[in-house]
């Protein structure tokens, strides 16, 4: 068995992160994925000040900063385009330390391929965990097409359908179905500028947010049973469902190609995992800790992840206790994450007319109290720090000596 060999299961973005930050500190790295290619599920991704700032230990930080195009104001609105609550760009920067940052996922997954060498990722390989291995004794056993992998550390970054997870703790349920699906989409330039929202309807939701290259990233949310699809196409869906509402919303669907337009159901994990680890084996991710999207953090809690555990599995550490310390530092924080955006969730479901008002008024209230009553949703979330100072060459944290 080679020393100080990991190998990385999924090349999602938590994927991609954990592999770079682990090949930063010395590790011999491979990635596993089972797509033919490394395309990204998903048109855009948001990125907070806490994701940013873990991404700056690896140099990525700054790079996904240049893309912010969020400027002046925004919110939350109804259908019929009222406002209910308003936000601030710089009052956010200010309050988080850094701009709302949403970019295309390719985008990132481009960022972060190019911290790792060529040979790193390997598509078009199934893999399955044979073994979690045993600290101080066996080596953790993968098995891929091309044989078996004997390795020190092994990360589950495979998603909410894991199948390490499942390895590792058969009687835990795993995810279950929130009760709505979403569509995302990424729209042409619409010749027009519009500011950046969130609108809230009577058991659903749709989202607006310019990019810096003039396209628009949209989603939609909205209760529906679990499997459910489109008899037709689910851009026609998204007109039946959307049509109607506040501008720019019908010409965002309108200038998409029904192809285009992605479609998923939400599943979350309210129930914790009794660990992220077990072994030599590590989760991260969808994979430890499914979340609703209502927060917009599971992209952003998969980097947390991934720079927290390469930060306490450094080849020369002691392996059991690194693991134990990333689960201790990740399983409390993502836990009450993703109970949050549960309830958030329970919220954007509500359809009946007396609950939806009230709702919207209790919107409204909180944004005339002051906009930092809202952006406070977010305090405890967006304004986290990694475990160390970002040392990476050309971040704004460079310092001269490093750890």
């Amino acid at each position: 068995m080679t020393t100080s060999r990991a190998v990385v299961i999924g090349s999602g973005i938590g994927g991609l992160t954990v592999a770079a930050a682990l090949h930063r500190s010395g590790w011999h790295v491979t990635v596993l994925e089972r797509a033919s290619s490394l395309e990204p599920i998903g048109a855009g991704i948001s990125l907070a000040p806490n994701s940013q700032r873990a991404l700056d230990v690896i140099g990525v930080g700054d790079a996904v900063r240049s893309l912010a195009a969020w400027q002046g104001d925004g919110g939350m609105r109804t259908p019929s385009g009222r406002w209910l609550a308003r936000t601030d760009s710089a009052a956010a920067a200010e309050r988080f330390g850094g701009p709302l940052v949403l970019l295309r996922r390719s985008a990132l997954i481009d960022l972060l391929r190019a911290r790792l060498p060529e040979p790193t990722v390997r598509t078009g390989a199934a893999s399955q965990l044979l073994d979690p291995g045993r600290v101080g004794g066996s080596p953790a056993v993968v098995r891929t097409p091309s044989g078996d992998i004997e390795a020190d550390l092994v990360v589950g970054a495979d998603g909410i359908g894991s199948s390490v997870r499942t390895a590792l703790f058969p009687r835990h349920p795993g995810p279950s179905y929130s009760g709505f699906t979403t569509w995302r989409v990424l729209a042409p330039p619409l010749g027009r500028t519009f500011t950046s929202h969130e609108t809230w309807g009577r058991g659903s939701l749709w989202g607006s947010h310019p990019l810096k290259d003039g396209w628009t990233y949209a989603y939609a949310a909205a209760t529906a049973p679990a499997g459910a699809r489109a008899a037709d196409d689910e851009k026609a869906e998204l007109l039946r469902r959307f049509g109607d509402w506040h501008d720019p919303v019908p010409g965002i669907i309108g200038a998409v190609e029904p192809a285009q337009v992605l479609r998923h159901d939400v599943h979350q994990m309210t129930e914790p995992l009794p660990a992220y680890h077990r072994g030599r084996t590590a989760l991260l991710g969808d994979a430890a800790h499914a979340m609703a999207p209502t927060l917009g953090q599971g992209g952003n809690q998969a980097i947390e992840d991934a720079i927290v555990l390469a930060h306490h599995v450094t080849p020369s550490a002691d392996l059991g206790a690194g693991l134990a310390a990333y689960s201790a530092a990740r399983q409390p924080r993502t836990t009450a994450i993703v109970r949050k955006a549960a309830r958030l969730s329970r919220m954007m479901q509500l359809s009946g007319a007396p609950a939806v008002a009230l709702r919207d008024g209790l919107m409204s209230t909180v944004s005339r109290l002051g906009p930092g009553l809202v952006l406070r949703t977010f305090d405890g979330i967006a304004d986290w720090q990694p475990p160390r100072r970002p040392y990476a060459a050309g971040t704004r944290e460079e310092q001269t000596t490093r750890p």
